[in-house]
């Protein structure tokens, strides 16, 4: 240290330098850690507002109905308050991005699938049954989608249960067929369909007998073969040219290709995968109707954790028990007394009686 002329102390010169370069040094990491600070907090805020963004855009893809509102308090009881029932439906809907494919401009909509999944208590397993679209049925009066009374019908078909009323008409149907309470319903139409099938990169199906397409249908040889959505859709919707050319040969291919789909989702892990999850969200949101309680992104994430256990090897798959009706051979009815133990069996969750899966009308 050294004193000036008043006595003031001063410290030697390069102790002062390196205080000024140590100050210089913290004020530069300070600069540093604030900068990095921000940065952290700008992706924190981009990557929430990404996601908020996402999970408003698939949320908002999602379209529903009330179903208690639209049928009102004339339904079946729930008897098993563990087991599901879910109605798929697959609309032919030529609306929209629908207008294009597989034909197009066709006039109304129908319900060119129709499917009741059965999950029992303890979801381990699932069983689908496929109601034939040229079936036979008594329509109630349903609230159509426009609010207004649709007056029922006896010998109406099934598949135009939905042009009528819409999909709350179907399950109302359903239910009144049935006797069991449909908890749940999903509609997928055809662009909704092509989508999820392409966001898996295709699906791939095994043939025992080939399909011999007409009218711009598919032509494919006995064997394995790979799907992109265009393909799958004239294949689910494949009549002409397979089997005996009528509805309940389709129905077989539909079912089909049901598990060979589900399969391909389990082979890749989609919902483990967050970038393919996103594909197919984004694909099955875009043409996907619910009942208001799985409208959603975090309800269906829910019910589709709750399904993790049910094994698509495992699944089994039945038509609804049929024979050809008397008056019209082109149409069918529901065989008795098959039809009945069936759905007395799904209703209280029992094991499908094997005289109840016989049907006398099939497949050639």
């Amino acid at each position: 240290m050294t004193a000036d002329s008043s006595g003031t102390t001063t410290p030697p010169a390069g102790r002062a330098a390196r205080r000024r370069s140590a100050t210089r040094t913290r004020t530069r990491g300070q600069k540093i850690r604030r900068v990095l600070l921000w940065s952290l907090l700008v992706i924190v805020v981009a990557l929430g507002g990404g996601a908020w963004w996402t999970y408003s855009h698939l949320n908002g893809n999602i379209q529903s109905v009330d179903l208690d509102q639209a049928i009102g308090d004339n339904r079946p009881q729930k008897v098993v308050a563990g087991a599901q029932n879910i109605l798929v439906i697959g609309s032919d809907s030529r609306a929209g991005d629908n207008g294009e494919l597989d034909g197009g401009n066709v006039s109304g909509a129908r319900s060119d699938t129709t499917m009741l999944v059965h999950i029992p208590e303890g979801r381990a397993k699932a069983t689908a049954i496929s109601i034939p679209r040229d079936t036979l049925i008594t329509r109630p009066d349903c609230k159509g989608e426009n609010g207004k009374t649709v007056p029922g019908q006896k010998r109406a078909m099934i598949n135009g249960v939905y042009g009528l009323g819409g999909p709350a008409c179907v399950v109302k149907t359903v239910e009144q067929m049935s006797g069991i309470r449909v908890d749940h319903f999903i509609e997928v139409d055809f662009a909704g369909f092509k989508g999820l099938v392409d966001a898996l990169g295709g699906v791939t199906v095994n043939l025992d007998q080939p399909i011999n397409g007409s009218k711009g249908g598919i032509k494919l040889d006995a064997g394995e073969h790979k799907l992109d959505g265009t393909d799958a859709l004239k294949f689910v919707r494949t009549r002409k040219g397979y089997a005996d050319g009528s509805d309940l040969g389709r129905i077989g291919l539909q079912q089909k290709f049901m598990i060979a789909m589900l399969t391909e989702i389990k082979k890749q892990d989609a919902l483990g995968n967050p970038a393919r999850l996103y594909k197919l969200a984004d694909a099955g949101t875009k043409s996907l109707t619910t009942d208001k309680d799985l409208a959603s992104l975090t309800a269906l994430s829910d019910f589709a954790k709750s399904m993790k256990g049910v094994d698509p090897a495992t699944m089994e798959t039945i038509m609804l028990p049929v024979a050809y009706d008397k008056i019209d051979p082109n149409r069918v009815v529901a065989a008795e007394p098959q039809t009945t133990q069936l759905w007395e069996a799904l209703r209280t969750d029992q094991k499908i009686p094997a005289s109840a899966k016989k049907s006398p009308a099939k497949a050639g």
